[in-house]
Protein backbone atom coordinates (compact mmCIF):
# COMPACT_ATOMS: atom_id res chain seq x y z
CA UNK A 1 0.00 0.00 0.00
CA UNK A 2 2.84 2.36 0.87
CA UNK A 3 4.44 1.67 -2.52
CA UNK A 4 1.14 2.46 -4.24
CA UNK A 5 0.87 5.80 -2.39
CA UNK A 6 4.47 6.69 -3.26
CA UNK A 7 3.90 5.82 -6.93
CA UNK A 8 0.65 7.84 -6.94
CA UNK A 9 2.41 10.84 -5.42
CA UNK A 10 5.17 10.56 -7.99
CA UNK A 11 2.63 10.40 -10.83
CA UNK A 12 0.71 13.40 -9.48
CA UNK A 13 3.95 15.35 -9.05
CA UNK A 14 5.11 14.49 -12.54
CA UNK A 15 1.74 15.49 -14.00
CA UNK A 16 1.77 18.79 -12.09
CA UNK A 17 5.35 19.51 -13.17
CA UNK A 18 4.46 18.74 -16.80
CA UNK A 19 1.46 21.09 -16.62
CA UNK A 20 3.62 23.88 -15.17
CA UNK A 21 6.28 23.31 -17.83
CA UNK A 22 3.66 23.36 -20.60
CA UNK A 23 2.20 26.53 -19.10
CA UNK A 24 5.61 28.18 -19.07
CA UNK A 25 6.15 27.21 -22.71
CA UNK A 26 2.76 28.62 -23.62
CA UNK A 27 3.55 31.90 -21.88
CA UNK A 28 6.90 32.11 -23.65
CA UNK A 29 5.28 31.64 -27.04
CA UNK A 30 2.71 34.40 -26.51
CA UNK A 31 3.32 37.11 -29.09
CA UNK A 32 4.98 40.10 -27.51
CA UNK A 33 2.60 42.50 -29.27
CA UNK A 34 -0.33 41.14 -27.22
CA UNK A 35 1.15 42.48 -23.98
CA UNK A 36 0.02 45.97 -22.95
CA UNK A 37 2.39 48.58 -21.56
CA UNK A 38 5.58 50.43 -22.44
CA UNK A 39 8.67 48.98 -24.07
CA UNK A 40 11.69 51.25 -23.77
CA UNK A 41 15.36 50.91 -24.58
CA UNK A 42 18.07 51.62 -27.07
CA UNK A 43 21.68 51.45 -28.15
CA UNK A 44 24.45 53.93 -27.37
CA UNK A 45 27.71 53.47 -29.25
CA UNK A 46 31.02 55.39 -29.13
CA UNK A 47 33.88 54.56 -31.47
CA UNK A 48 37.40 55.99 -31.12
CA UNK A 49 40.20 55.43 -33.63
CA UNK A 50 43.78 56.69 -33.50
CA UNK A 51 46.68 56.12 -35.89
CA UNK A 52 50.16 57.28 -34.82
CA UNK A 53 53.17 56.96 -37.12
CA UNK A 54 56.84 57.52 -36.23
CA UNK A 55 59.59 57.11 -38.84
CA UNK A 56 57.15 55.05 -40.91
CA UNK A 57 58.89 54.14 -44.18
CA UNK A 58 55.65 53.43 -46.03
CA UNK A 59 54.41 56.95 -45.34
CA UNK A 60 51.03 58.13 -44.13
CA UNK A 61 49.59 60.59 -41.64
CA UNK A 62 48.52 60.46 -38.03
CA UNK A 63 44.75 60.52 -37.55
CA UNK A 64 42.16 60.64 -34.81
CA UNK A 65 38.44 60.01 -35.18
CA UNK A 66 35.55 59.85 -32.76
CA UNK A 67 32.00 58.85 -33.65
CA UNK A 68 28.93 58.65 -31.47
CA UNK A 69 25.65 56.97 -32.40
CA UNK A 70 22.48 56.31 -30.42
CA UNK A 71 19.13 54.77 -31.33
CA UNK A 72 16.44 55.08 -28.66
CA UNK A 73 12.86 53.84 -28.65
CA UNK A 74 9.75 54.07 -26.47
CA UNK A 75 6.74 52.07 -27.66
CA UNK A 76 3.33 51.83 -25.98
CA UNK A 77 0.60 49.25 -26.55
CA UNK A 78 -2.75 49.69 -24.86
CA UNK A 79 -5.73 47.68 -26.01
CA UNK A 80 -6.23 48.30 -29.71
CA UNK A 81 -3.85 51.27 -29.80
CA UNK A 82 -0.09 51.41 -30.43
CA UNK A 83 2.30 54.36 -30.19
CA UNK A 84 5.88 53.89 -31.45
CA UNK A 85 8.60 56.53 -30.96
CA UNK A 86 12.19 56.45 -32.23
CA UNK A 87 15.05 58.94 -31.78
CA UNK A 88 18.31 58.63 -33.74
CA UNK A 89 21.33 60.81 -32.94
CA UNK A 90 24.72 60.64 -34.64
CA UNK A 91 27.79 62.86 -34.66
CA UNK A 92 31.44 62.33 -35.56
CA UNK A 93 34.68 64.20 -36.16
CA UNK A 94 38.02 63.26 -37.72
CA UNK A 95 41.48 64.87 -37.71
CA UNK A 96 43.99 63.90 -40.39
CA UNK A 97 47.65 64.86 -39.92
CA UNK A 98 48.06 68.52 -39.00
CA UNK A 99 44.63 69.51 -40.31
CA UNK A 100 41.72 70.71 -38.21
CA UNK A 101 38.93 68.50 -36.94
CA UNK A 102 36.22 68.13 -39.57
CA UNK A 103 32.75 66.63 -39.34
CA UNK A 104 32.34 63.04 -40.49
CA UNK A 105 28.78 62.35 -39.33
CA UNK A 106 25.85 64.54 -38.28
CA UNK A 107 22.26 63.38 -37.93
CA UNK A 108 19.12 64.09 -35.92
CA UNK A 109 15.88 62.18 -36.56
CA UNK A 110 12.69 61.70 -34.54
CA UNK A 111 9.78 59.52 -35.66
CA UNK A 112 6.43 59.02 -33.93
CA UNK A 113 3.66 56.72 -35.18
CA UNK A 114 0.21 56.12 -33.67
CA UNK A 115 -2.01 53.25 -34.74
CA UNK A 116 -5.51 51.96 -33.98
CA UNK A 117 -6.22 48.31 -34.81
CA UNK A 118 -8.45 47.80 -37.85
CA UNK A 119 -8.08 44.02 -38.24
CA UNK A 120 -5.67 41.27 -37.22
CA UNK A 121 -2.42 42.86 -38.46
CA UNK A 122 -3.65 46.18 -39.90
CA UNK A 123 -3.90 49.54 -38.12
CA UNK A 124 -5.30 52.93 -39.02
CA UNK A 125 -2.21 55.05 -38.47
CA UNK A 126 -0.75 58.53 -38.42
CA UNK A 127 2.98 59.27 -38.63
CA UNK A 128 5.19 62.28 -37.88
CA UNK A 129 8.86 62.46 -38.85
CA UNK A 130 11.48 65.18 -38.32
CA UNK A 131 15.04 65.20 -39.68
CA UNK A 132 17.89 67.68 -39.53
CA UNK A 133 21.49 67.98 -38.31
CA UNK A 134 23.33 69.57 -35.37
CA UNK A 135 26.01 71.82 -36.85
CA UNK A 136 27.10 73.69 -39.97
CA UNK A 137 28.49 71.82 -42.98
CA UNK A 138 31.07 73.20 -45.44
CA UNK A 139 32.07 72.36 -48.99
CA UNK A 140 35.65 73.07 -47.86
CA UNK A 141 35.55 71.64 -44.35
CA UNK A 142 39.29 72.05 -43.75
CA UNK A 143 39.19 75.84 -44.17
CA UNK A 144 35.60 76.32 -42.91
CA UNK A 145 34.55 77.83 -46.25
CA UNK A 146 31.48 77.39 -48.43
CA UNK A 147 28.63 76.85 -45.99
CA UNK A 148 26.26 74.29 -47.53
CA UNK A 149 24.08 73.23 -44.58
CA UNK A 150 23.30 73.90 -40.92
CA UNK A 151 20.78 73.07 -38.20
CA UNK A 152 17.31 73.42 -39.79
CA UNK A 153 18.99 74.11 -43.14
CA UNK A 154 17.63 71.82 -44.18
CA UNK A 155 15.00 70.58 -41.76
CA UNK A 156 12.36 68.13 -42.93
CA UNK A 157 8.91 67.73 -41.38
CA UNK A 158 6.68 64.94 -42.63
CA UNK A 159 3.12 64.16 -41.58
CA UNK A 160 1.19 61.20 -43.00
CA UNK A 161 -2.15 59.40 -42.56
CA UNK A 162 -2.68 55.87 -43.80
CA UNK A 163 -2.56 52.17 -42.93
CA UNK A 164 0.11 50.28 -41.04
CA UNK A 165 0.70 46.57 -41.57
CA UNK A 166 2.29 45.24 -38.37
CA UNK A 167 2.26 41.45 -37.97
CA UNK A 168 4.94 41.69 -35.24
CA UNK A 169 7.23 44.14 -33.45
CA UNK A 170 9.99 43.16 -35.89
CA UNK A 171 8.28 44.11 -39.16
CA UNK A 172 6.03 47.01 -40.17
CA UNK A 173 4.97 48.59 -43.47
CA UNK A 174 3.26 51.99 -43.31
CA UNK A 175 1.43 53.17 -46.46
CA UNK A 176 0.04 56.68 -46.79
CA UNK A 177 -1.74 58.17 -49.83
CA UNK A 178 -2.02 61.53 -48.02
CA UNK A 179 1.34 62.93 -46.90
CA UNK A 180 2.58 66.48 -46.36
CA UNK A 181 6.33 67.13 -46.53
CA UNK A 182 7.67 70.52 -45.42
CA UNK A 183 11.26 71.44 -46.25
CA UNK A 184 12.72 74.28 -44.17
CA UNK A 185 15.91 76.14 -45.05
CA UNK A 186 16.45 78.49 -42.11
CA UNK A 187 19.41 80.24 -43.73
CA UNK A 188 18.71 83.12 -46.08
CA UNK A 189 21.96 82.72 -48.01
CA UNK A 190 21.17 79.10 -48.82
CA UNK A 191 17.48 79.79 -49.49
CA UNK A 192 18.39 82.66 -51.79
CA UNK A 193 20.13 80.25 -54.20
CA UNK A 194 17.30 77.70 -53.96
CA UNK A 195 19.15 75.10 -51.89
CA UNK A 196 17.30 71.85 -51.08
CA UNK A 197 14.47 72.62 -53.48
CA UNK A 198 13.03 75.83 -51.98
CA UNK A 199 12.17 78.80 -54.22
CA UNK A 200 15.30 80.91 -54.78
CA UNK A 201 15.70 84.43 -56.11
CA UNK A 202 14.96 84.71 -59.83
CA UNK A 203 15.95 87.51 -62.20
CA UNK A 204 14.95 88.49 -65.73
CA UNK A 205 17.28 89.37 -68.60
CA UNK A 206 17.78 92.90 -67.25
CA UNK A 207 18.81 91.54 -63.83
CA UNK A 208 15.57 92.67 -62.21
CA UNK A 209 14.36 90.34 -59.47
CA UNK A 210 11.13 88.64 -60.49
CA UNK A 211 10.84 86.09 -57.67
CA UNK A 212 11.96 86.44 -54.06
CA UNK A 213 13.41 83.47 -52.23
CA UNK A 214 11.36 81.44 -49.74
CA UNK A 215 12.58 79.56 -46.68
CA UNK A 216 10.05 76.74 -46.93
CA UNK A 217 8.61 74.36 -49.48
CA UNK A 218 5.44 72.29 -49.02
CA UNK A 219 4.78 69.12 -51.01
CA UNK A 220 1.76 66.81 -50.97
CA UNK A 221 2.29 63.22 -52.01
CA UNK A 222 2.36 59.52 -51.16
CA UNK A 223 4.64 57.87 -48.64
CA UNK A 224 5.81 54.36 -47.75
CA UNK A 225 7.91 53.42 -44.73
CA UNK A 226 9.18 49.93 -43.96
CA UNK A 227 11.06 48.63 -40.92
CA UNK A 228 12.47 45.14 -40.42
CA UNK A 229 14.76 43.81 -37.70
CA UNK A 230 15.94 40.40 -36.56
CA UNK A 231 18.64 38.49 -34.73
CA UNK A 232 20.70 37.04 -37.59
CA UNK A 233 22.54 34.76 -35.20
CA UNK A 234 23.64 34.83 -31.59
CA UNK A 235 25.00 38.30 -30.70
CA UNK A 236 24.43 39.60 -34.25
CA UNK A 237 21.42 41.80 -35.02
CA UNK A 238 20.26 43.56 -38.18
CA UNK A 239 17.77 46.37 -38.78
CA UNK A 240 16.73 48.17 -41.96
CA UNK A 241 14.52 51.25 -42.42
CA UNK A 242 13.30 52.38 -45.83
CA UNK A 243 11.33 55.55 -46.60
CA UNK A 244 9.92 56.48 -50.03
CA UNK A 245 8.12 59.72 -50.88
CA UNK A 246 6.56 60.79 -54.20
CA UNK A 247 5.24 64.32 -54.64
CA UNK A 248 1.88 64.80 -56.38
CA UNK A 249 2.63 68.51 -56.90
CA UNK A 250 5.92 67.82 -58.71
CA UNK A 251 6.99 65.02 -61.05
CA UNK A 252 5.72 61.85 -59.26
CA UNK A 253 8.46 59.78 -60.91
CA UNK A 254 11.06 61.63 -58.81
CA UNK A 255 10.95 59.48 -55.68
CA UNK A 256 12.81 60.60 -52.56
CA UNK A 257 14.64 57.67 -50.97
CA UNK A 258 15.95 57.34 -47.41
CA UNK A 259 17.38 53.90 -46.63
CA UNK A 260 19.28 53.04 -43.44
CA UNK A 261 20.82 49.75 -42.33
CA UNK A 262 22.61 48.81 -39.14
CA UNK A 263 24.36 45.59 -38.15
CA UNK A 264 25.58 45.22 -34.57
CA UNK A 265 27.87 42.42 -33.38
CA UNK A 266 28.29 41.95 -29.66
CA UNK A 267 31.82 41.11 -28.49
CA UNK A 268 31.04 41.30 -24.78
CA UNK A 269 28.81 43.30 -22.46
CA UNK A 270 30.31 46.67 -23.38
CA UNK A 271 32.28 46.11 -26.60
CA UNK A 272 30.40 45.98 -29.90
CA UNK A 273 31.22 46.20 -33.55
CA UNK A 274 28.76 48.08 -35.74
CA UNK A 275 28.30 48.70 -39.45
CA UNK A 276 25.81 51.32 -40.59
CA UNK A 277 24.91 52.50 -44.07
CA UNK A 278 22.74 55.38 -45.27
CA UNK A 279 21.51 55.95 -48.82
CA UNK A 280 19.68 59.15 -49.80
CA UNK A 281 18.29 60.33 -53.10
CA UNK A 282 16.37 63.59 -53.41
CA UNK A 283 15.92 65.07 -56.88
CA UNK A 284 15.75 68.57 -55.37
CA UNK A 285 19.20 68.36 -53.75
CA UNK A 286 21.81 69.43 -56.32
CA UNK A 287 25.39 68.26 -55.77
CA UNK A 288 28.52 69.18 -57.70
CA UNK A 289 30.67 66.25 -58.82
CA UNK A 290 34.45 66.17 -59.42
CA UNK A 291 33.99 67.43 -62.98
CA UNK A 292 32.08 70.49 -61.83
CA UNK A 293 28.70 69.27 -63.09
CA UNK A 294 25.78 70.09 -60.80
CA UNK A 295 22.71 67.87 -60.48
CA UNK A 296 20.86 65.38 -58.30
CA UNK A 297 23.10 62.60 -57.00
CA UNK A 298 22.70 59.40 -54.99
CA UNK A 299 24.23 60.03 -51.58
CA UNK A 300 25.80 57.09 -49.74
CA UNK A 301 27.58 56.81 -46.43
CA UNK A 302 28.85 53.93 -44.33
CA UNK A 303 30.43 53.83 -40.88
CA UNK A 304 32.33 50.82 -39.55
CA UNK A 305 33.41 50.95 -35.95
CA UNK A 306 34.43 48.94 -32.92
CA UNK A 307 34.08 50.56 -29.54
CA UNK A 308 32.03 51.03 -26.43
CA UNK A 309 28.40 50.07 -26.84
CA UNK A 310 25.60 49.81 -24.30
CA UNK A 311 22.23 48.24 -24.93
CA UNK A 312 19.52 48.80 -22.38
CA UNK A 313 15.80 48.32 -21.88
CA UNK A 314 13.50 45.89 -23.66
CA UNK A 315 14.50 44.01 -26.80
Amino acid sequence: MRKVIVIALLLIGSSTFAQVTDGEKELKTVRTDTVDGWKKGGLINFTFTQVSLTNWAAGGENSISLNGFSSLFANLKKGKSTWDNTLILAFGQVKQGGSKYVKSDDRLQFTSKYGRKASKDWYYAGLFDFQSQFTVGYSDAENRKGRISDFMAPGYFLGAIGMDYKPSDNFTVFISPVTAKLTVVNDDDLARVGAFGVQGDEFNNTNVKTEKFENTRLEIGGYLRMMYKREVMENVSFQTNLGLFSSYTDDPTHIDVNWDNIITMKVNKYINASFTTSLIYDHDILIQDNDGDVGPRTQFKYVLGIGFAYKFGDK
